[in-house]
């Protein structure tokens, strides 16, 4: 499986991962060599705790390590008035008139709730490579409905 983003996500993420790698690891393993400083292990919380940190840690690592080694970064392409990756698009909906400008972008970027939703949604899906004055059914979960393209701008 394939992690579609920006150059700037990628980024991000090598250096969220040389972090974790670095200086969040020295930190776990410095309280787990405190907590064993307490005593007795079988009745240490700090040490379950800090060991508990520690698999959290190994396993945000790995989710990391597979997002970058599958990771395919899609360069922002500039098709005059064609809706793609990067873009920003302003929707209209025909039934009750209200507009959004919704953001398209890789799966590993998308947040909803920010309009920035992913070419792989329901919304993303439909609007990628239409244009400006296009009408497009968006096939939701939650029912079908219609948005008309009012303009894309990169």
């Amino acid at each position: 499986m394939k992690f579609k983003m920006s150059k700037e996500r990628y980024d991000e993420l090598v250096a969220e991962l040389n972090y974790l790698q670095t200086v969040r690891e020295k930190e776990v393993a410095e309280q787990i060599k405190e907590a064993r400083s307490f005593g007795d292990l079988s009745e240490n919380s700090e040490y379950d705790e800090a060991k508990n940190e520690q698999g959290r840690l190994y396993s945000k690592i790995a989710e990391i390590k597979k997002v970058i080694d599958n990771a395919e970064i899609i360069e922002k392409t500039e098709r005059a008035g064609m809706v793609s990756l990067g873009s920003k698009v302003t929707v209209k909906d025909p039934d009750s008139g209200d507009e959004d400008v919704y953001e398209i972008v890789g799966s590993q970027e998308a947040d909803p709730i920010r309009l920035r939703v992913s070419d792989d949604s329901p919304i993303g899906a439909a609007l990628i490579d239409k244009k400006e004055g296009d009408t497009v059914t968006v096939e939701a979960p939650a029912g079908s409905f219609s948005l008309t393209i009012v303009s894309v701008t990169h």
